[in-house]
């Protein structure tokens, strides 16, 4: 019988019980001793992922938003524009551990669409997969483009053309929604839709969307990062072995997250792990404002440390460092057991 995910916990913690080989050799034994794990590097993988094969590396899915390409309709609206296609691909989640992945545009998770309020936004989607997939966004859309049924969910070699308007504005998720939907999430079909505000929408809080709205002289003072939450079962028995921020166990703690005190930072926070009810992100040393769907100019929750989301949910969250002294602060699930398989990572906090 598969060992579960609780069998190969407890052999990370030195208990008896058999974890999968994979997870036996990818993860090294965690500290008993509660200082130790919270050491940098107390709890990791061994070994390095090979970033080239995989044709992405996690830091790259951090900050890589895409803008796709614009054009200006007879009435004078913008249209932005992508072509996203699906392929079965293999990667690289851990050392040593390979997962089969189904993906947008060949990485887990695909690429962060960014685009501004009140566009017109046209996907083109191109199956090359070997089932059928759909884009289901989390927006305000026709029946027709909500990918779940008819032409918007594509067969194997055909393609399909979504068009939505780019409302409301926040931090959302695209993903597929074929069935089995939870085995066509957890394989890797989802990213991240961001929505910039139109500061002339807001005239009341101009400030708070010009800080949003790319390509602002507000904007460009912020520290933006993209972070999908998500999990992977490697022995598809329904339970994760293997928790991370942008797929890759353990990224940012092996290679913190430089940041630059002085300048505010911005997480476009989503959750889609599988198989478990909540994730979380727990910031050490200082706290932040979360702005739940990203769909407000004031924040839902100020001056937290933690924020749960369930799958499908997501947010914006703003930190500042500024009166902080430099060095490394912690950030992780606060499910501990996430944190101790992948999903654990460090600001390097600088004065550069």
């Amino acid at each position: 019988m598969p060992a579960t995910r609780r069998q190969a916990f407890a052999a990370l913690a030195g208990i008896s019980g058999a974890a999968p080989l994979a997870a036996r050799q990818a993860i090294a034994q965690a500290s008993s001793r509660s200082e130790a794990a919270h050491e940098p590097g107390a709890n990791k993988v061994v070994g390095l992922v090979d970033h080239e094969a995989n044709g992405f590396t996690p830091h790259e899915l951090l900050t890589e938003f895409d803008y796709g390409d614009t054009s200006t309709s007879p009435d004078g609206r913008t249209v932005r524009e992508w072509t996203v296609t699906a392929v079965d691909k293999e990667i690289e989640i851990a050392p040593g551990v390979f997962f089969p992945a189904w993906t947008y545009q060949g990485r887990v998770p695909g690429p962060a669409l960014r685009c501004v309020e009140g566009e017109r936004l046209k996907i083109h989607f191109v199956n090359a997969g070997s089932h059928a997939h759909s884009i289901h966004l989390h927006s305000i859309h026709a029946a027709s483009m909500d990918g779940v049924s008819g032409p918007s969910l594509v067969e194997p070699g055909t393609n399909f053309t979504y068009e939505i308007d780019a409302v409301p504005f926040g931090c959302h998720l695209y993903h597929c929604h074929a069935l089995p939907l939870k085995r066509h999430i957890h394989k890797g079909l989802y990213g991240a839709l961001i929505i910039d505000p139109d500061p002339a929408r807001h005239p009341n809080n101009l400030a708070a969307a010009q800080g949003r709205r790319h390509g602002t002289a507000e904007h460009g003072r912020w520290q933006e990062f993209v972070m999908v939450m998500n999990g992977f079962d490697t022995n598809f028995d329904e339970e994760n072995e293997f928790y991370a921020a942008n797929s890759i166990a353990f990224a940012y703690a092996n290679e913190p997250i430089r940041v630059a005190r002085s300048r505010p930072i911005r997480i476009y926070l989503v959750n889609v792990t599988e198989f478990d009810l909540v994730n979380s992100l727990h910031l050490h040393g200082n706290f932040y404002d979360y702005y739940d769907h990203g769909t407000t100019l004031t924040p839902t929750l100020q001056m937290v440390d933690t924020v749960m989301q369930c799958q499908g949910q997501r947010g914006i969250i703003e930190i500042d460092f500024s009166r902080h002294e430099p060095g490394l602060y912690m950030f992780h699930a606060h499910q501990s057991e996430f944190a101790e398989l992948g999903w654990m990572s460090f600001f390097d906090v600088t004065d550069a």
